[in-house]
């Protein structure tokens, strides 16, 4: 009788990849020495004040016809505020991983920021030009800012396991430590 495997498991468990770090010790150093990172960690929640209130404006207009002037010049507001920190991103990004845009660590999170910029700037056009106006406008806008919540999700994740990672580090640099005491007479 053969014997059953689940199709679930690895044969070779000790194989198993570890995922890359998010920074490596020196990267590590660079982020908490410079400056920009103090700039993106005060202009990220910025950002995401500007953009509710500007959601508030566009939903509002979208549902009662009125405000389309405030609701344009808050997406305005939110676009600028964008590319501020999408600059001093890849400021910052050029001082830690030394490319200013798809380092490895952030690739992804880089590429769809690409997304959220081209639908910003084609608000910015459509409203200039008059090519889009009103409720089609607003809509460009949710298009928007749905890519920027996906977005922000993605750096969210993503600076959530660079924490979990820093702890693991620390919890096992402590275990080694406490392993090294055993030993040692009281």
């Amino acid at each position: 009788m053969a014997e059953k495997r689940s199709t679930f498991t690895n044969e070779n468990t000790t194989e198993v990849k570890a995922r890359r770090p998010l920074y490596t010790p020196e990267e590590r150093i660079r982020r908490d020495s410079t400056y920009w990172t103090f700039v993106q960690g005060l202009l990220a929640p910025i950002q995401f004040f500007i953009f509710l209130g500007s959601l508030g404006f566009v939903l509002r207009y979208l549902f009662t016809g009125e405000g389309l002037e405030i609701a344009n010049e808050s997406v305005v507001v939110k676009t600028l505020t964008l590319y501020t920190i999408m600059i001093t991103g890849c400021i910052w990004e050029k001082v830690v991983f030394g490319h200013y845009l798809f380092a490895p660590s952030f690739y992804w999170e880089d590429v769809f920021s690409m997304l959220v910029l081209a639908l910003h700037t084609a608000y910015l056009y459509a409203m200039y030009t008059q090519k889009l106006q009103g409720a089609e406008l607003m809509y460009l806008a949710l298009a928007a800012y749905a890519t920027y919540v996906v977005n922000a999700g993605q750096f969210i994740l993503k600076l959530r396991a660079a924490r979990l990672d820093q702890e693991a580090k620390l919890r096992e640099a402590a275990a080694v430590k406490h392993e090294g005491f055993q030993g040692v007479p009281a």
